[in-house]
């Protein structure tokens, strides 16, 4: 297969990021190749060197239980597969008692329908985002038109696209120019990342080291708040599920939600109700905070500062807690107040670029995934990892920061591939049965979902609990 140069894989970047032993030749095995995806990208490949990172994380925390160490395995074709979802993963029972896919939701098939690139006025490309309705409320309302893919395209083309993603930023609504890899890494928000570590880790406060609770998983005992919605952080609140964490999402009945990412993220995990803008229950959720071990935020830059929740004050509550945040941009630089989505990320960052000119399509494209969701998730929880490991030997209060636009990086760091053509494009549940998992009974109906992919020869990771109903468990924890 014919390939351009890469830089050093994705695993070797994230183990440098680790530091530490060197690990033995036999402890990881990364089987199989892309492509995968009608695409350039190494989308399977990357996918999987950051599972099997997150696995070496998993492993560091075992080691500190047991004083041993397992071996890891993870096949780039099932990794491929996490980027789909529930998209093409998830089966759901019917009446005749067959597996058969979950429908598409009408409100992703409306979003995906108009978050695409459309030309701008200066021949440019820009991508508005539409999900969620508060957020499309806000790009509409600077395009002052309809919700119809030609309004949109008709309303882009008259802007240039640097004013247009200014107006878009500025009305707290998502959306990027299409620029080329080159153009993002001389753009100033480019270059700032590029300087920094694709996850970053940084001591915040001092405390005593914390020996792991007691339990037979790497994370047993773990108490993990998830504050996230949509795909990039509820995915670390998963990948922290599978490997054995008490993991409580929080959420509100008043916030939007998609109803299928919320069933896909949710395995494994206990779901509980609290509005943090309403004094009784932030107090609360303060109370969780203070014997919680790893708090994941992906709410826009300075939002939880301004409740009380941000890294600085939780730090302060509960010495020795790893805080973690998921966003698009990173965390400082222009754009570090600005929120965005995958596709976003996707655009500005030269993917969209790179995808359609290797199409020879006439526009820019999106990947056939949402790669930088799933990627930036299992980042997020292999630096929560890594974290709780430095606490458990030095102590310290820890920030874990990732984005998207970084996730979109690394992937482009790969090289890519110039013949898949033969690539299979779309890949079928039928063929991932061993991966399986049947969850009956629950609030979406009997299901059939792709289940951790990762192996891991002493605690392989699991569901240990079925996917919860929104709001189903009560604001405390499990006792240890």
């Amino acid at each position: 297969m014919s390939t351009t140069p890469r830089n050093p894989r994705a695993f070797d970047e994230l183990m440098a990021i680790r530091g530490g032993g060197q690990l033995a030749g036999d402890e990881v095995t990364i089987s199989g190749a892309d492509p995968l995806f009608v695409s350039p990208f190494r989308i399977g490949a990357t996918l999987a060197d950051a599972l099997a990172a997150r696995a070496v994380a998993a492993n560091d925390l075992w080691e500190l239980r047991t004083g041993r160490r397992q071996r890891i395995a993870v096949d780039v074709r099932a990794a491929a597969a996490t980027a789909l979802g529930g998209e093409d993963m998830t089966l759901v029972r019917d009446a005749a008692g067959e597996y058969r896919p979950a429908p598409l939701s009408p409100a992703v098939e409306h979003m995906v329908s108009l978050t695409q690139p459309w030309q701008t006025a200066d021949d440019r490309w820009f991508v508005p985002h539409f999900n969620l309705p508060h957020l499309e409320r806000r790009v509409l309302d600077v395009l002052d038109c309809a919700a119809t893919p030609a309004s949109v395209e008709a309303a882009v083309g008259k802007w240039k696209a640097e004013d247009l993603e200014d107006a878009i930023a500025a009305a707290g609504a998502c959306g990027g120019i299409v620029r080329t890899a080159e153009q993002w890494l001389a753009h100033p928000h480019g270059a700032h990342l590029a300087a920094r570590p694709v996850v970053e880790i940084t001591k915040i406060g001092d405390s005593e080291p914390e020996p792991l609770p007691g339990g037979a998983e790497p994370l047993s005992g773990v108490r993990v708040l998830d504050l996230t919605r949509i795909l990039a952080g509820p995915t670390a609140g998963l990948s922290m599920a599978e490997h054995g964490a008490d993991v409580l999402m929080v959420t509100a009945p008043h916030l939007p939600q998609v109803s299928p990412f919320v069933r896909d993220t949710s395995h494994g995990k206990r779901s509980t109700y609290l509005d943090f803008t309403k004094p009784d229950e932030a107090a609360r959720l303060r109370d969780l905070a203070r014997a919680a071990d790893v708090f994941i935020e992906g709410y826009r830059p300075h939002r939880l500062e301004a409740h009380g929740f941000g890294a600085g004050e939780l730090a302060k509550l509960r010495p020795g807690l790893v805080y973690v945040s998921v966003n698009c941009f990173g965390a400082g630089g222009p754009f570090g107040t600005r929120a965005g989505w995958d596709q976003v990320a996707q655009a500005v960052t030269g993917i969209c670029d790179v995808q359609g000119k290797a199409m020879n399509a006439d526009r820019p494209k999106l990947t056939p995934v949402y790669l930088c969701d799933f990627l930036t998730g299992f980042l997020a929880s292999f630096g929560a990892m890594l974290a709780l490991a430095r606490r458990g030997r030095e102590g310290g209060t820890y920030r874990v920061q990732v984005s998207l636009s970084q996730s979109a990086m690394l992937l482009q760091r790969q090289g890519l591939i110039r013949d898949f053509d033969g690539a299979p494009g779309r890949l079928r549940p039928d063929e991932f049965e061993r991966y399986a998992v049947t969850d009956d009974n629950t609030c979406y109906g009997d299901l059939k979902s792709l289940g951790p992919v990762l192996r891991m020869s002493e605690t392989p990771p699991r569901w240990s609990r079925t996917t919860p109903r929104l709001g189903s468990s009560r604001p405390e924890w499990i006792p240890r």
